[in-house]
């Protein structure tokens, strides 16, 4: 019989927490609550739940909080009410699990993103990268062995975290483990680009839980099927979820679309300082123009130097919208410390120069570029688009694909690549395209641009109904459920 405990009944575990802190000038930490998905899931049960958030310190400032924390359990005053136990993991090992392992390679390997000619190169160095990667999965499964109560519920999110579930099993087996990818799953014959015992050591991880939980069908098929490929796994089908079956245990396979906020978005984008940015917008894009919207970080698989060379064609061939249309892009900078990162932020820059300097009048810029992170003006160009554009190569989801038909005003074409995991709910009434394929893009900039007012305001109303059918809060929710269910 397990030895009595007294924990938590629900837990979440994910590399970035709540809450971050960043030192004053006087020695004390300011914190800064966090946003997303998570944190508005976590809410659905309520502060007052007997919940734990387990996240990794991320620097110095969230390192100097867990210090003066009792046990690394954060003051609640800086959490919103949440109990969260923030891991102070060694700086060197963060650093190889998070940019070595987590992102320069998991990511490269389910976006696609590997320029195989030349990368990936699975060498001693990147086994001592794949060595922290462990470290640092096996202090979350710790940390959550510890906090959970009998039998909890435990939701593990994410590629940084792929190896919890198993360990976690090894430590509680009394718990209820689900793990949920955030990302797209690559197909077998790209997953397989991994060192073979790393494939299945992933996998593994992951089959450690209940449930693996996914965006869309198509990652939880991927999954499937990397299971089957690499480790021989039996995938039973049929039933209410898919069943992946591997050394005597049983993983179901579940779907959950992760939907916008939808009262959150409409009260936040109706605030003054939106609205502030909202006329600034309008006067850099002038009276009478239409505007072509992206909201992205700098990251490879957003496609964004490939959007705007499909704008450039298009005003290369359609002659009629000079002057009349104005690309506004915004690329936040991301992972910076990478040097490949920097590399295309400097590139999305020069291209966007480029179209300017070629077709730019002394009262037309064509396009409009912000680098500095805003979500304030992020909401206000959601709210003037006539046109979005979203056209990643790969995507687990992307919620802004969501957000601005919740947002817009007066309705608003969405040029959607297919590549998107958005696209299984938004195709029907998006402007589809082939993420690679400029010409095509360009055309579909098009017909956005044209597409009468009327059909567009039908379009969003839809595109908006389909985008918020899974909130965050139900998201959350629907995963906890399905942890119960036989």
């Amino acid at each position: 019989m397990a030895p009595d405990r007294s924990g938590a009944q629900v837990l979440v575990a994910s590399n970035r927490g709540p809450v971050s802190y960043a030192p004053r000038e006087d020695g004390s930490l300011a914190a800064r609550r966090g946003g997303g998905g998570l944190v508005s899931g976590l809410s659905a049960i309520g502060p007052d739940a007997d919940a734990v958030w387990v996240c990794a310190a991320l620097g110095d400032g969230d390192r100097q909080a867990v210090r003066q924390a009792h046990g690394g359990h954060l003051d609640p005053a800086d959490t919103g009410g949440r109990r969260v136990r923030m891991l102070d993991i060694a700086p060197d090992v963060f650093a190889a699990a998070y940019n070595d392992v987590a992102n320069s390679v998991l990511w490269f390997v389910h976006h696609l993103l590997y320029q195989t000619p030349f990368t990936p190169v699975f060498d001693e160095r990147f086994r001592a990268h794949w060595a922290a990667y462990e470290t640092y999965n096996t202090a979350f499964a710790d940390a959550l062995a510890q906090e959970a109560a009998d039998g909890a519920a435990v939701l593990v999110q994410d590629y940084h975290l792929a190896l919890v579930p198993g360990l976690l099993r090894e430590r509680r087996p009394d718990l209820r483990i689900g793990h949920f990818s955030h990302t797209p799953w690559a197909p077998p014959d790209y997953f397989r680009l991994l060192p073979d015992d790393i494939a299945a050591r992933l996998l593994r991880g992951i089959l450690g839980g209940d449930r693996a939980a996914f965006l869309t069908e198509r990652w939880a098929a991927a999954f499937a099927d990397c299971c089957s490929a690499v480790l021989g796994a039996e995938v039973v089908r049929g039933g209410p979820e898919p069943v992946v079956r591997d050394a005597g245990h049983a993983t179901r396979l579940g779907v959950h679309g992760l939907g916008a906020d939808a009262e959150f978005l409409r009260r936040r984008s109706r605030a003054a300082d939106v609205d502030e940015r909202l006329a600034g917008l309008r006067e850099q894009i002038g009276a009478g123009r239409k505007s072509i919207v992206r909201v992205d970080r700098t990251e490879l698989s957003k496609n964004i130097v490939r959007g705007l060379l499909a704008y450039r064609r298009l005003l290369d061939t359609r002659p009629e919208w000079h002057g009349r249309v104005v690309h506004v892009a915004f690329a936040y900078p991301s992972r910076q410390d990478l040097a490949i990162y920097r590399d295309y932020t400097a590139q999305v820059r020069r291209v966007a120069e480029e179209i300017n300097a070629a077709y730019g009048t002394a009262d037309w810029r064509p396009v409009v570029l912000h680098v500095k992170d805003d979500f304030a003006r992020s909401l206000a160009a959601y709210r003037l688009a006539d046109v979005a554009l979203v056209n990643p190569i790969r995507d687990g989801m992307n919620l802004v694909a969501k957000e601005v038909p919740v947002v817009s005003e007066a309705g608003c074409a969405l040029v959607l690549s297919r590549e998107a995991g958005a696209f299984a709910e938004l195709g029907g009434d998006a402007l589809v395209v082939n993420p690679y394929d400029v010409e095509a893009t360009a055309r579909a900039l098009h017909e956005a641009l044209a597409m009468p007012e009327g059909e567009r305001a039908e379009r969003t109303k839809r595109l908006a109904a389909a985008a918020t059918a899974l909130p965050p809060q139900q998201w959350f929710l629907a995963q906890l459920r399905a942890l119960d269910e036989p």
